[in-house]
């Protein structure tokens, strides 16, 4: 059963053991774990056991919620709890590159290596479905339960991101933009990203993400559209379309919950540049466009690591694929064309995958995902407004510098 409420990725918490981490381990962790520190699962397993000790030592186990959802269909135990090696990233406390838990991480933070759950293979079968959960489900008993994925790989794995040089924009409540690739790569030198595993064997992720950038369109339009349906989308993105480029167009921060990638939990959003002719169409372009910028903060960090890495595309998915304005923005700063999938069920699709692998349907994920996914629609930016794109990246750059100078001394998470 579970000892705590869900604990959401918006809770920013734990931002004191954020810091506590960073300043005594963050390039220790970054090298073992592949993620420097963030509003993530070391912060927050430190948070339960100092802020909550009581409830920290009633907890056999640190779990995600597919693995709870998981461990109730099959009836584990505590001691039989698991988590897939495409988390362990998140974790603060892992060597992923081995796929194991760290020693040396956990003994500095004093975190008990017995409350973390057994590591595994995203197409391990951890059990099969109880007779009570068959019961109280509808599923029938005996079914194989595979141990399943995070649900931002389960994302990439559904568009195709099963060789190396494959983009993947998952464009849904996080912005999320990762490149696949075949080394296990720390940033050290921009600190923006991450590396996880892939479920594909010896393929990983470079990627980072904006907490909620998907929610901000959406933000706008309610707090700002006036009466009920007055402002849509597709009219306000219509309106921007016939836009000529302009440096006079306002930029806009997109952290509105803190910065995750480095970690800024100070940080927060800013429309910055804003003049008396700008109205509701440059704000909103401004946050699509945001969007964009930070996906080539990340493109430029993966390049800088790996000069032989060859981008090829960037496959889109998520709610925000429909958006014909905002693939042109996002193809304009990364210069690279992005591929919509047709028919893309996002993660609920990369899981059905990775339970055909687990079951034998499949002889391994480059040959479901060439079975099972059809690219669509290409969209290009034209090559003549590259230069107007690079210079707002550079702006975009200059601007989230100077707002992390400024929050540092005027916290507004406080």
């Amino acid at each position: 059963m579970a000892v705590t409420p869900y604990d959401s990725w918006l809770d920013s918490r734990c931002a004191p053991y954020l810091e506590r981490m960073r300043s005594e381990a963050n390039d220790l962790i970054l090298e073992k774990a592949g993620t420097a520190p963030s509003i993530n699962h070391g912060p927050k397993k430190l948070w339960w056991k100092h802020e909550h000790p009581e409830t920290f030592s009633k907890i056999s186990r640190f779990v995600q919620p597919g693995g709870y959802a998981a461990a109730r269909l099959c009836g584990l135990r505590g001691d039989e709890s698991f988590i897939d090696r495409t988390y362990l990233h998140f974790s603060g406390f892992s060597d992923t590159a081995h796929g194991r838990w760290d020693s040396e991480l956990c003994a500095l933070f004093d975190m008990p290596m017995e409350k973390l759950p057994n590591i595994v293979e995203s197409t391990a079968i951890v059990g099969t479905v109880s007779k009570e959960a068959s019961k109280a489900c509808g599923l029938r008993e005996g079914i194989p339960v595979a141990a399943g994925c995070g649900d931002t790989v389960a994302s990439f794995l559904s568009s195709g991101a099963v060789e190396e040089g494959m983009c993947v924009d998952v464009a849904g409540t996080a912005s999320v933009f990762a490149c696949t690739q075949k080394r296990f790569v720390p940033d050290h030198t921009s600190g923006i990203l991450g590396c996880c595993a892939s479920v594909v064997p010896n393929l990983w992720y470079s990627y980072a993400y904006i907490n909620g950038g998907g929610m901000n369109p959406e933000w706008f339009v309610k707090k700002f559209g006036g009466a009920e349906g007055s402002l849509r989308f597709k009219d306000i993105e219509a309106e921007i379309s016939t836009m000529e480029d302009s440096q006079t167009f306002p930029l806009f921060v997109p952290h509105m919950a803190g910065r995750v990638m480095p970690g800024r939990p100070d940080l927060r959003g800013a429309f910055v540049g804003m003049n008396w002719d700008h109205g509701k169409p440059e704000l909103f372009r401004a946050i699509l466009e945001s969007v964009a910028l930070e996906y080539g903060l990340y493109k430029d960090a993966a390049t800088a690591l790996q000069p032989d890495l060859r981008i090829k595309e960037v496959r889109v998915t998520g709610g925000g694929e429909r958006s014909l304005l905002w693939n042109t923005m996002k193809s304009g700063v990364l210069q690279t064309p992005v591929v919509r999938i047709k028919q893309n069920q996002g993660a609920p699709m990369g899981i059905a995958m990775v339970a055909a692998v687990a079951v034998g349907l499949y002889g391994g994920f480059p040959e479901i995902a060439s079975d099972w996914i059809t690219t669509g629609e290409k969209i290009t930016c034209e090559p003549s407004r590259y230069p107007f794109f690079a210079k707002r990246l550079e702006a975009y750059r200059g601007l989230l510098d100077s707002m992390e100078h400024f929050t540092t001394r005027f916290p507004f998470s406080v």
